[in-house]
């Protein structure tokens, strides 16, 4: 990799690094080449990215950024996940590194707070955005059901004290 090579790679890091709100950092003991790209399909399909980088190269791209405590952890063979929505990345990760021993979980980011293992565990355990959005728009919508539901019942009562009076009108 040439120097032009490297500022690139430094200057699309420190882009990435702007924008998302997560970063995993992993660390690959003898990972096979079908390991990893079944976890890059597997981040991928969360949303997320990952991707090994060289540790200096992360480091000056980490530098400045709300990230940078995460720079200790950049020793030896690591790769960095990261996305958008925190919960995800961190599900992802962990249920890989569950299956998997050769993959291991170092710890993170989420926006400056550096997270340690059981952070990022506890995070992964955390229900993902969508569900959450589900779990409020179910409860913003039971107290109107509820309301619908009683407004509804006298109606319905009235329905059918009237079909029970045709029903005694034709039988007579």
């Amino acid at each position: 990799m040439d120097r032009t090579e490297k500022k690139a790679l430094v200057a699309s890091l420190a882009a990435v690094f702007a924008e998302t709100s997560m970063v995993v950092v992993t660390r690959n003991k003898g990972l096979t080449v079908a390991d990893v790209t079944d976890l890059r399909r597997k981040v991928r399909a969360a949303g997320a990215n990952y991707k090994v980088a060289k540790n200096r190269l992360a480091t000056l791209a980490l530098d400045g950024t709300q990230f940078s405590g995460i720079a200790p952890l950049l020793t030896g063979p690591t790769a960095l996940a990261w996305a958008d929505e925190p919960v995800a990345v961190a599900k992802v990760i962990v249920e890989f590194a569950k299956t998997n021993d050769k993959l291991e979980l170092l710890g993170g980011s989420l926006g400056s707070q550096v997270l340690d293992v059981a952070g990022i565990k506890a995070l992964a355990e955390l229900p993902s955005l969508d569900t959450l959005r589900a779990q409020l728009v179910g409860l913003i919508s039971t107290p109107a059901t509820r309301i619908a539901s009683v407004v509804q019942a006298p109606a319905g009562q009235l329905a059918r004290v009237f079909g029970a009076y045709a029903k005694t009108g034709e039988a007579a």
